[in-house]
Parts: C-alpha cells; structure tokens; sequence
C-alpha cells in the first residue's frame, strides 16, 4: 500500500471559542510524531451540549470511516461540554481536566470556569496596545515611516524577500512590540556605513540573513528569471548585507530553518524585549 492510499488518523482541535490553544498545545505534542500520518481539524465554538454532541457524531464518522482512533485536543471549559466528549471512542485529551484539578488543590480555590479567557479582550488597555503595535508595523513597513523610528522597540534590517514583515506582524499581533523594518538596497550596500535613515536609531537594529539558494528560491517565485532573483545577485546582497552587520556590531540571525515564531524569540532575548502575552 502506498503512502497516499494509507488511511490517516484525524486530530481534532476542539475549543469552545477560537481553538487557537488547542492547536497550540495539539500541534506541539504532534511534532514527536510522523506527522505525515495525521488528518488535522479544528472545531472552533463548541461550547453548547448540542454542538458538543455534533461534534461527536463527525469525530466518530471520521475513525469508523478510517479504522483509526480519532485524537481530539480540547480547551473546552464548560463541563457539560467535556462530559459529552469522554464519552466517545475517541482518545480525548483536555488542556482543563489535566491541569485544573492540580492547581485548584495547590492554590486552595476553585476556578472560575470562565469561556473565552485565553484570547478574548480581557484588558481592554492591554487589547489597544496590540492594535496600536499592529498599526505601527504595517505603517513602518518596507523603509516607509522612516520619521516614525523613534517610537520603535527593534527596527528590522535585511535585503528584500529575507523575512522582516512577517516577523514584524507577529512580534506585535504576539506581544504588542513596537516593530518597523527597513529594506537594504544596493545603494546602501554599495557604502561601508549604516544608511541616512538609520544612523540615529543604531541601537534598535537587527538584521536577518538567509541562505542564498533560499532566498534565490523565494525572489524567483515572484519575478522568475529577472536580475532581482539570479543567485549572483542574491548572494552579493547577502554578503554585504554580512559584512554591514558585523562593521557595525549589529545583531543578526540565520533564519533559513527558523520559524517565524522562533525569530521573534531570538529577536526579543538579543534586544531585552520583555514578552507579553495576551
């Protein structure tokens, strides 16, 4: 049998609002495994018995249909929600049964049960400031903005096509961080010197590097066969680009193999942006 007629498991994300913890914590467990071998859903908003019960009748089609065990990953808070789950053939694993009950001996209380809290606006003060970074990224992106630097937390510096907007977007949808960046041109990898723009704010710089060949790859998905996409180009933008960093003792990463969630951590630990989560 080959590996496209071998049947997959299905994993469900289930959550009573969004499902953005339960794929969180599903995903990360799931990348122990050959992942390959997995049919991944998220089944965001079950949050009444009746939908509780839709949910089952699908999950249950799904391992009689594939002979497999289904796996359901759930953040469900409402308890008569949950009841319905266990009671299936699926494996059912609650972020809340596993680690509610412990706490609520070590802290002596009960807890309160409350849908939503994960990601809903629990603050609105805290909710405005990711808005607000939000706005400031996608106002300061791509060198545009440049009067607006002084506000900026870390200002990412690279060639094009190398990784600062969506890095940029997530640093402030994540954790509310202040982030512009600014693209290097040839005319600024031409000089020895930091450009205009940036002199001033040296120590809110941080540069990106990727692996040529990677890069040749993504600029030739947009404008295949051109002077912008061609390796020589792209390898000489990167070596300046180097040689920039290190002349002006830049922090810089490497991030052909890294996440975007793993660059912003990198970016927060070598700048001591402190980390909100919302």
């Amino acid at each position: 049998m080959s590996d496209a007629d071998t049947p997959q498991r299905s994993i469900f994300f289930l959550s009573d609002r969004t499902g953005i913890t339960a794929e969180t914590l599903g995903a990360t467990l799931l990348t122990q495994f050959d992942e390959r071998s997995f049919r991944q859903s998220t089944l965001p908003f079950i949050n009444t018995p009746e939908k509780a019960r839709s949910a089952l009748e699908y999950i249950e089609h799904t391992g009689r249909t594939s002979g497999l065990q289904p796996i359901v990953f759930s953040t469900t808070v409402s308890e008569d929600v949950r009841e319905i789950l266990r009671d299936s053939s699926a494996l059912f694993l609650d972020l809340f049964d596993t680690f509610v009950p412990k706490l609520e001996r070590a802290l002596e209380t009960k807890s309160e049960h409350r849908e939503g809290r994960a990601h809903g606006i629990a603050d609105e003060a805290t909710y405005r400031s990711r808005i607000d970074a939000m706005n400031y990224a996608l106002t300061h992106d791509d060198g545009v903005g440049e009067s607006g630097y002084d506000q900026a937390q870390v200002i990412l510096v690279a060639p094009s096509r190398c990784g600062k907007t969506p890095v940029c977007i997530y640093l402030a949808m994540q954790h509310g961080v202040y982030a512009a960046n600014y693209p290097l041109t040839d005319e600024d990898l031409e000089g020895t010197g930091l450009p205009r723009a940036l002199k001033p704010y040296r120590d809110k710089l941080y540069g990106l590097w990727i692996d040529p060949e990677r890069l040749h790859h993504i600029r030739s998905e947009r404008r295949r066969g051109s002077s912008y996409a061609a390796l020589p180009q792209v390898s000489y933008e990167l070596r300046q680009a180097e040689g920039l960093y290190k002349r002006h003792g830049l922090p810089y990463a490497e991030t052909t193999n890294k996440s975007i969630e793993e660059i912003a951590t990198l970016i927060m630990q070598d700048k001591d942006i402190r980390r909100r989560s919302f």
